[in-house]
């Protein structure tokens, strides 16, 4: 029995020696980040590293302020989430950053009117004369729609946002209505591998 009681006091000594070591360990890499170069720039760090403000809203175009035509991104305040350290803080409170954010750049054309135009008016081709199709429009004026059929697929289309205006821009929705976004995949979207049993 004295064995066994030895034997137990020799684990719980192992096991705080190992509890202890590990704790200097976690001091020393502690102190070790402090050092400049080790800490990330805040532009390297990953989807849930930060959070960023909303933009702000144009109440005419419903969408983001300042909205890049050619890029179509806008620049918003960023943060690093709790416990989250980088470099490259740039706000007057030093705790944040700068991104850009995807928005949708908008000239003025609205989904509604585009909608009841093509529902009420479409057989004339007003539809695509209002988002800037000016042959489709003479097309659709001369046959009436294409007899009719034309004018169906063109609701479809406009409903679905398919069919935007012609120069590019985004339809003017409210900034929380119903936009659709089409997924696509570039080099910053992760692929879930498959799941083997």
């Amino acid at each position: 029995m004295a064995y066994v009681g030895h034997l137990s006091l020799y684990v719980v000594i192992f096991f705080t020696l190992l509890l202890l070591s590990n704790a200097n360990t976690y001091e020393k890499s502690d102190s070790s980040f402090s050092s400049e170069s080790e800490i990330p720039h805040c532009s390297k760090l990953l989807f849930g590293q930060y959070f960023c403000d909303e933009p702000v809203i144009n109440p005419e175009t419903q969408q983001a302020k300042d909205c890049n035509r050619e890029t179509k991104t806008v620049v918003v305040a960023c943060h690093p989430a709790p416990n989250i350290t980088c470099q490259g803080r740039v706000h007057n409170d030093s705790l944040g950053f700068y991104k850009h954010v995807p928005c949708k750049w908008t000239n003025g054309h609205s989904f509604e009117t585009a909608m009841l135009l093509s529902i009420f008016l479409g057989m004339f081709g007003v539809d695509r004369l209002y988002l800037g199709y000016p042959a489709i429009g003479l097309l659709k004026f001369s046959t009436l729609g294409f007899m009719f059929l034309g004018q169906l697929v063109d609701i479809l289309l406009i409903a679905t946002q398919v069919v935007k205006p012609a120069d590019g821009s985004d339809y003017v929705i409210d900034y929380y209505g119903a936009v659709l976004d089409r997924l696509h995949v570039n080099n910053d979207t992760y692929i879930k591998p498959p799941f083997y049993e």
